[in-house]
C-alpha cells in the first residue's frame, strides 16, 4: 500500500477484516482522502454503549452470580444470557458480538466450571489453608517426616473418556466386550509426586483401609506419614482410628474440611487415571473381561 505495507498486514494491525481494508483501496482510489474521513456514525435505536458504570455492575453480577441466582434461565453464563441481563439492568439491545468484547474487555473467557457444595464451609476451608495444613508442613519437617494426599476411586471396564473424530451426524461405536468388570483402587500421592496406591476387587471398608495403611507403613521403613485425607466412613472407622493412636510414631491422620475435595492433588490424579490411562489400560483386556494390575 501507500507506506509499503500489504493489505493483509494493514488488516492485522488495525485488528479488521482484510475484506474491510480492500474496500478502503479501493473507494480511496475512486474518491481520494475525502471518503475515508471519518464521520459521526448514528447508532441504532436500543442500542447504546454501556457506561464505564454499568460495565462494572454487570462484571460484578456475573463474576459473583450464577444466572439461576439472578432469576434468569440456567446455571452458566453465556452471551445471551449477560445480553439478557443487560436488558433487564439497563434496558439496553445489545449484540451477542458487542456482548463478546465487553466479557473479554473485563478479563472475562470462556472455562469449565468446578463444582462446589453448597455445604462448604469457607471459614473451614481458610482455616486449613491458613493455619492448618502450613502447622502440618511444619510439624512434617521437624520430624523428617513425609506428607501424603489419599484418595480412593472407582474403575469400570466400560467407562469412556475423551473424544473421537467421526462424521458429523453418525454417533462414534466403541467396540468391547459385553462382560462389564470394575474394581477399586485407593492411592496416595506426595507433594513430590511419589505414588504408592493398591487395586482391589471388595468395597472400600474400615478393615480394607486398614490393611492399606499397614502396608503402607511398612513400604516407609520407618519414616513417619502424615496423611491426609477427607472424611469417608472407612477412614473414621473405630479400628483405623485405634491403629493409629497406637502408632504415632508411623503415622498420623489429618482430615480435610468437609465438602471440599478441590484441596485434594489425589482427586486430580483420579482424573488422571480415568481420563487417560484406565481408557488405554483396558483396551488390551476388554475381551477377556480381565482387569490386571
Amino acid at each position: 500500500m501507500g507506506e509499503g505495507y500489504s493489505q493483509a498486514e494493514v488488516a492485522r494491525l488495525l485488528a479488521v477484516s482484510a475484506n474491510a481494508v480492500g474496500n478502503w483501496v479501493r473507494a480511496h482510489r475512486r474518491g481520494g482522502d475525502r471518503v475515508l474521513a471519518a464521520g459521526r456514525r448514528g447508532r441504532r435505536p436500543g442500542h447504546t454503549k454501556l457506561s464505564v458504570a454499568q460495565q462494572l455492575k454487570v462484571a460484578k453480577l456475573v463474576a459473583g452470580r450464577n444466572p439461576d441466582q439472578l432469576r434468569l434461565p440456567g446455571f452458566l453464563w453465556t452471551r445471551a444470557l449477560v445480553r439478557e441481563l443487560i436488558a433487564r439492568e439497563f434496558d439496553l439491545d445489545v449484540g451477542l458480538d458487542t456482548v463478546g468484547r465487553y466479557l473479554r474487555a473485563w478479563g472475562f473467557s470462556p472455562q469449565k466450571p468446578m463444582r462446589r457444595a453448597y455445604e462448604q464451609s469457607d471459614e473451614a476451608v481458610r482455616r486449613w489453608l491458613e493455619v492448618e495444613y502450613p502447622q502440618i508442613v511444619k510439624q512434617a519437617r521437624k520430624e523428617s517426616a513425609e506428607i501424603l494426599w489419599e484418595d480412593e476411586s472407582g474403575l469400570r471396564s466400560d467407562h469412556t473418556a475423551g473424544r473421537t473424530w467421526a462424521p458429523v451426524g453418525q454417533t462414534p461405536v466403541t467396540q468391547g466386550t459385553g462382560k462389564r468388570f470394575k474394581a477399586n483402587m485407593i492411592a496416595v500421592i506426595s507433594n513430590t509426586g511419589t505414588l504408592r496406591f493398591r487395586v482391589f476387587e471388595e468395597r472400600f471398608t474400615g478393615p480394607v483401609f486398614l490393611d492399606f495403611l499397614k502396608r503402607l507403613t511398612r513400604d516407609a521403613h520407618g519414616k513417619k506419614i502424615h496423611l491426609i485425607l477427607d472424611g469417608h466412613p472407612a477412614h473414621r472407622a473405630r479400628l483405623v482410628r485405634d491403629w493409629a493412636d497406637a502408632h504415632p510414631e508411623l503415622i498420623e491422620l489429618h482430615f480435610l474440611p468437609g465438602y471440599a475435595p478441590e484441596l485434594n492433588p489425589a482427586e486430580c490424579l483420579n482424573q488422571d487415571v480415568k481420563t487417560n490411562a484406565l481408557p488405554v489400560r483396558l483396551t488390551s483386556r476388554q475381551r477377556s473381561g480381565r482387569f490386571s494390575t
